[in-house]
């Protein structure tokens, strides 16, 4: 179904476990869903500016910009990067994207609404670190695996039919009103 509707793009048909004799936490097609990674770019919350955290209003100075192969989520914190894939779900399928075992073991968890009927983009990650100490996420491995349910018949108004204010997003999508 993947490659029939061109819905995520790049597509590892297989689980990807080593990256040039370098063992990576997996990602790629798993046994009912698919693993997605993590792109190099993510926004660390930090209260420098002291802004306030408004889902209306949101004040992009609640972050710092890091750029790597890894980030370092400081404790009891927060911060937000995006798929290096590009999904486009079809008309007849919802999506759940819940974290990986790895991360959830360390006290990372990983937060992704569904992706809901004929929505697509690059998903947008949200990444709490719920321990005392800092916490480290790596680029370009696995981060989260996304659940494909397909219905028996097509949803009668989609994301795309609603005109979904993050369709079509691209990288970290901030909070839009």
């Amino acid at each position: 179904m993947a490659l029939e509707h061109g819905m995520i793009e790049p597509f590892e048909p297989g689980q990807v476990r080593a990256v040039d004799d370098r063992k990576v936490i997996s990602y790629g097609t798993s046994s009912y869903g698919y693993d997605v990674r993590c792109a190099p770019s993510f926004k660390v919350f930090t209260n420098i500016h002291s802004a306030v955290v408004d889902p209306k209003a949101f004040d992009e100075r609640s972050f710092v910009d890091i750029e790597g192969e890894s980030c370092i989520i400081p404790p009891n914190s927060f911060a937000l990067a995006s798929t290096v894939e590009y999904l486009r779900i079809p008309r007849n399928v919802l999506t759940i994207c819940v974290g990986k075992s790895t991360y959830a073991r360390c006290g990372i968890i990983v937060n992704v609404t569904p992706l809901e009927p004929e929505w697509e983009g690059h998903v947008t990650l949200e990444f709490s670190n719920t321990t005392n100490l800092p916490a480290k996420i790596y680029a370009n491995e696995g981060v989260s695996q996304i659940l494909f349910f397909e219905a028996d018949e097509q949803c009668e108004t989609s994301y795309r039919d609603r005109g979904g204010k993050y369709q079509g997003q691209q990288g970290v999508t901030l909070p839009r009103p």
